[in-house]
């Protein structure tokens, strides 16, 4: 996947076009992320040990990984990766040359 926890991304399609926000996880064999503060979807659960009250909880649902592209660091626009070897590790670089492993 071009993008791991941790990532600042931009939402490219869907009902969140154009939000950005921070991985909070990444599925890999999903091909999906969950991205903070995007497709927040409702879930109505029933009274339970953990929940007493019950009722309507809101969280964040996963989206496909190619609804979103990495933001570059260097202009702050999403960008596409790419990938190279600095001192014999793989790192993904953005299109401007801008290392985006930490």
């Amino acid at each position: 996947m071009h993008v791991k926890k941790g990532d600042k991304v931009k939402v490219l399609s869907g009902k969140d076009k154009g939000k950005t926000g921070v991985i909070l996880a990444a599925y890999p064999k999903d091909n999906r992320v969950l991205v903070e503060g995007v497709n927040i979807v409702k879930k109505h659960a029933k009274p339970s040990q953990v929940n007493p009250q019950g009722g309507i909880m809101t969280y964040e649902a996963p989206i496909h990984v190619s609804n979103v592209l990495p933001i570059d660091p260097k202009s702050g626009n999403p960008t596409r990766v790419g990938y190279k070897t600095v001192d014999g590790k793989k790192v993904r670089v953005a299109k401007s040359g801008e290392i985006l492993d930490k």
